[in-house]
């Protein structure tokens, strides 16, 4: 995901965990496009002359009257009289207050400031609208097209991943005259395509025009996710975050959420596809809470070398990827073995470059597949073993990565002893530590860690000492920053909670804490734990732990 944050009135995007690698693979960052304001020195995102932000379209459909998203669309209009009434007023524009955690002092969080970003209204009462856009909110409001009244909004639900948020408004006179937006196919290329939206420059409700120009498993910069995505070459700017991006028919073929900023590019927009926004809207409908997209949480490679293909017994019409990891949690890997070559997935084939047949003539990479189904699903695959091919099935789950992506409805947790300063690594403290550039700033041990890592049981975390609060306890160890816990006295450490228990529990007249490169801080038991209270006093910090550590 792509953040380049510029503060002060000034455009605030999000930047990719996934960004190293795509950099790595000759791809360019993307970024999302929600105008945010700080409170203070810039204009209040409640002001009616101050620029805007888009949100996006949703669908709440049932089962029994579901769209055939990849149905062919022949025929377009093109004459100007047979042009589509987009509904307008079903655009709304939405306003958030944000307090974002201060990831790297976790006791305190940082200044507020506001955004304003686009929504539509969908059927069953609700908005439809990017994620990065209610992002630890405190306070969201909508207002429609030609009102000057703000409605308070409860959001319902935030899907990371995909990057959509749903939200509602208890006063039913909100909704009164308003028809929802409804949803049509995935559209094809060269397709004509109109977002609409309230981008920088103006508060009157914005349109532009584009068509599309590729479709493809995009990463989704917000949520460190590869899942099916539109680019197209209208305009996307800062503010049409969410904001409905409608076909020829009048009706909405996907919601704005990110943009191409590149000197080697100019208007390249990417739009979240009807299929993905109905699997995010099914999905809470059928258990209430989203539950995630799918993954199979493993690792694969190519097979077009012939040495490599005869080596794995596989014949001159065989097709497959190679698996060369898997995550140990994973409930593939109680079937699924490393050297497994993946053929079939679903009943499609999947080629040795690691794509399946889409639509005629289009190809896309096999995890698009997983990605359709939902979390508890079960998957048949077919795998070529040792020159024999055999069948599973498999249970789908989230991924749950080492590192997380967001910390959803959390403060970050930390704990302090003799001033040194423990907490659990994840993209946001990365990006706090070392800016928008972290993938390539950070520590070469975090980023493997962060694009690679695996738990090995549930309750994993990657602990470091974050900095340490000079004291005359902690002489000499003051230079320690960002650097991984191993163990204590002997015993590893898993997680910041097993590190708190060894720490708060130790009989023994040292406090050995080992780090990683072989690194050790020893002090005195007695004299650490005495010191502590001194030091946060000092250091304005109430508590030595976070809530949930305490």
């Amino acid at each position: 995901m792509t953040r380049a944050t510029k503060r002060a009135g000034k455009t605030r995007a999000t930047k990719a965990p996934a960004r190293a690698s795509k950099r790595a693979r000759g791809e360019t960052p993307v970024k999302e496009e929600t105008t945010r304001r700080r409170r203070g020195g810039a204009r209040d995102a409640d002001e009616d002359d101050e620029t805007d932000a888009t949100e996006a379209p949703a669908s709440g459909r049932s089962s029994e009257d579901a769209v055939d998203y990849f149905g062919d669309v022949d025929g377009w209009a093109s004459d100007d009289e047979d042009a589509p009434q987009y509904p307008l007023d079903a655009v709304v524009k939405v306003f958030a207050t944000h307090t974002e955690p201060n990831w790297s002092l976790p006791w305190q969080r940082k200044r507020q400031s506001s955004s304003t970003s686009t929504g539509f209204v969908i059927e069953g009462n609700m908005v439809l609208t990017n994620a990065h856009s209610v992002e630890h909110h405190t306070q969201v409001k909508l207002k429609k097209r030609g009102s000057d009244k703000k409605y308070v909004a409860k959001v319902l639900t935030i899907g990371v991943e995909c990057d959509l948020a749903l939200l509602t408004v208890e006063e039913k006179e909100f909704f009164e005259g308003v028809a929802p937006v409804k949803f049509g196919v995935l559209p094809r290329l060269q397709d004509s395509v109109t977002v609409v939206g309230y981008p920088v420059g103006g508060i009157a409700i914005s349109v532009t025009s584009g068509v599309v120009s590729r479709i493809e498993v995009t990463s989704y910069s917000h949520g460190a996710t590869e899942l099916l995505g539109v680019q197209i070459d209208a305009a996307i700017n800062s503010g049409n975050s969410g904001g409905p991006a409608f076909g020829r028919e009048g009706q909405c073929v996907g919601v704005a959420f990110q943009s191409l900023k590149d000197s080697d590019t100019e208007g390249i927009g990417y739009i979240i596809p009807t299929p993905v926004v109905d699997h995010f809207i099914s999905d809470f409908k059928r258990t209430g809470v989203y539950n995630g997209f799918p993954a199979l949480q493993c690792e694969f490679q190519r097979l077009e070398n012939p040495s490599l293909r005869k080596s794995l017994g596989m014949k001159p019409a065989h097709n497959g990827v190679l698996l060369r990891r898997l995550s140990p949690l994973a409930p593939a890997a109680k079937v699924l073995k490393r050297g497994d070559v993946l053929m079939k997935f679903d009943g499609v084939d999947v080629a040795s470059d690691g794509t399946v047949v889409f639509r005629t003539g289009e190809r896309i990479n096999f995890s698009y597949l997983v990605s359709r189904k939902y979390v508890g699903d079960s998957a048949a695959v077919t795998v070529l073993r040792d020159g024999k091919m055999m069948n599973f099935d498999i249970s789908l789950t989230p991924h749950d990565r080492l590192v997380p992506v967001h910390i959803e409805g959390k403060p970050p947790s930390y704990y302090i002893c003799a001033g040194i300063v423990f907490t659990v690594v994840c993209v946001p403290y990365l990006r706090s530590e070392y800016g928008k550039d972290y993938d390539y700033d950070a520590p070469l041990r975090l980023l493997t860690k962060m694009m690679h890592g695996h738990k090995e049981k549930p309750d994993d975390q990657v602990v470091v000492v974050s900095q340490v609060l000079n004291s005359d306890i902690n002489i000499g160890y003051e230079d320690i920053v960002n650097v991984v816990v191993c163990g204590v006295n002997g015993k590893s450490v898993r997680n910041l909670r097993e590190l708190v228990k060894i720490v708060e529990g130790c009989k023994h007249e040292y406090l050995k804490i080992e780090l990683d490169q072989s690194i050790q801080i020893v002090l005195e038991t007695k004299a650490a734990k005495k010191s502590t209270k001194e030091i946060l006093h000092t250091h304005c910090i109430p508590n030595a732990s976070s809530v949930d550590l305490r």
